[in-house]
């Protein structure tokens, strides 16, 4: 009975330590004290309209852009067949190796009032002022995020539009419908669930950015709940913006897994159909030149020019750059990336095992709660972490606890570990999923039980499994901006937050060593997806 007993209790504990921020931030309601709802309130008056309004708009904005981009995307490189399609393919997965923070970066230096091109169009036309709208606005921030998102409606929608709109496209043709009813009638609502998954996971990523909102001083829900807990002093008021953006990710959350589950099931009835692939239809002349130019352009925007943009300033001043100073940024993100990475993928890997050998209810709640850790923002881990600390703080003031958890990195990597064990859990389940399960009975029957049996039968398999869990959190880590502002060390800068730094400062060539480092580490997962979703036997 112990000996049953004993994996439960490290399951609740482990569940327990993971879910700590958001059990915390719903605890806070029942500590609601009168200066939290006097600053509330005040801030209902002022000020959270406008949060509440530019989010809003923020996403709708952004919501619209990344469905219309990556779904026409989406659409160009699986409906049809041009020169250079192959290439088109993967490269319109580059936009994902960039943090939205960086491209923020990129196109201000390059388009504000003192950057090249304003400068060179003033002194070319003898013009004073002005000669491109201001870049750091809502409309900016909208750009940064459709071009810099939209991946993440291109990859769902590439892959339901592969399993069948080739051949339902290819019968209606046969049976006479133009290739506009065709998209409009057959692709389209195929495509609309993947759309909406895709979708939802970029508004995620809207509503958790600080980045790009604190530098282009946008007023959303991120940054109003950093300004009510370092700017008033009001970690309770926080809290209570913080369940509010809390509620919101759920409900994003609740539509992806909605609209997955509807993806899932056009894809099954898709593969029960069978039929031989009917390959996507050849284009000639201008509309070789129009896919071109579909596909060009988000790769344009999202990759080329930002990069571009960075590396002007970074190879004009070479020689002044802070090499020393870079490679101790360098050392504490490879350090935390190193240590998040190892410990998210162990915890992934003991999670995964415990619910192949025992599918019990309670380890199916605890996986499935570690696994929406990943929807949870930065900022509401931060608020969630610090709030219970306090609490302990001021009932214990000798317990060192606020040291060990803000002057340590036990903090940060505690963040890590809630946002990012999802992603490596994610991982080492599609690895088990590939692992049949008569291999477990066949070993069990050789008497190879316990640890024994993922040590030395599914540890083997899941080798490279674990290798891109590690992969994914390590890349991850290094470009988390929220957590690591917060809850990093003293002395203990890492690029993410260097360049963000540098950036507000205006220090932006210094900003750009630190920044496209971050988009080299970020290419390596881009360059291992675009090779898995390879298919072969497709025309390029």
């Amino acid at each position: 009975m112990l000996k049953r007993l004993i994996p439960s209790v490290l399951l609740l504990l482990l569940a327990l330590v993971l879910s700590l921020p958001v059990l915390a931030l719903l605890a806070s309601w029942g500590l609601f004290d009168a200066a939290a709802r006097e600053v509330l309130t005040e801030m209902a008056r002022s000020v959270l309209p406008d949060y509440a309004m530019t989010s809003l708009v923020l996403c709708l904005s952004v919501g619209l852009g990344v469905a219309l981009v990556g779904v026409v995307t989406a659409g160009a490189v699986t409906l049809f067949d041009f020169p250079g399609r192959r290439l088109a393919e993967w490269a319109l997965l580059l936009p994902l190796a960039m943090p939205a923070y960086v491209v923020a970066y990129a196109y201000t230096d390059f388009l504000q009032f003192s950057g090249p091109l304003q400068t060179a169009v003033r002194e070319s036309f003898g013009l004073r002022g002005r000669v491109f709208p201001e870049v750091r606005n809502t409309a900016g921030a909208v750009w940064v995020f459709t071009f810099s998102l939209y991946p993440y409606v291109y990859l769902l929608a590439r892959t339901a539009l592969t399993e069948r709109a080739a051949q339902l496209m290819e019968a209606a043709r046969l049976l006479g419908a133009p290739l506009s009813r065709r998209v409009r009638e057959i692709a389209l609502p195929l495509a609309r669930p993947a759309v909406a998954a895709g979708v939802a996971l970029a508004l995620m990523e809207t509503l958790a950015d600080y980045g790009v909102s604190s530098y282009f001083g946008i007023q959303t829900f991120t940054a109003g709940i950093y300004k009510a807990w370092l700017a008033m002093d009001m970690p309770l008021a926080a809290a209570q913006l913080a369940t509010v953006l809390l509620a919101l990710v759920a409900a994003l959350l609740w539509l992806e897994r909605r609209s997955q589950r509807r993806l899932r099931f056009a894809t099954l009835r898709g593969q029960r159909a069978g039929s031989a692939e009917a390959q996507p239809r050849r284009l000639a002349g201008a509309r070789v030149a129009l896919a071109w130019l579909v596909c060009g352009l988000p790769i344009l925007f999202g990759f080329v020019l930002p990069v571009a943009f960075m590396l002007r300033p970074l190879l004009g001043g070479w020689e002044a750059l802070p090499w020393s100073s870079f490679v101790h940024w360098a050392g504490n993100s490879l350090r935390l990336g190193v240590i998040s990475a190892v410990a998210a993928t162990g915890l992934a890997l003991v999670l995964a095992f415990a619910l192949r050998s025992r599918p019990a209810p309670l380890t199916r709640g605890v996986v499935q709660l570690v696994g929406l850790g990943y929807a949870v923002p930065g900022a509401v881990i931060v608020v969630g972490l610090l709030l219970p600390v306090g609490w302990v703080q001021a009932a214990h003031p000798d317990s060192g606890v606020g040291y060990w958890v803000t002057a340590t990195a036990l903090g940060i990597v505690w963040a890590y570990l809630v946002r990012f064990t999802a992603v490596a859990l994610q991982s080492v389940q599609s690895g088990y999923a590939r692992v049949p399960a008569s291999l477990d009975d066949s070993a069990r029957m050789l008497g190879t039980t316990g640890f024994a049996l993922a040590r030395r039968v599914h540890a083997p398999l899941l080798r490279r499994s674990t290798l891109a869990a590690a992969l994914l959190v390590f890349v991850d880590v290094m470009k988390e901006l929220p957590a690591t502002l917060v809850l990093r060390p003293f002395d203990s800068d890492t690029l993410a937050v260097v360049a963000y730094q540098l950036a507000r400062d205006e220090r932006l060539g210094e900003a750009a060593l630190p920044a496209l480092s971050l988009v080299l580490v970020g290419l390596v997962p881009v360059v291992l997806l675009s090779r898995a979703l390879r298919m072969p036997g497709k025309a390029s």
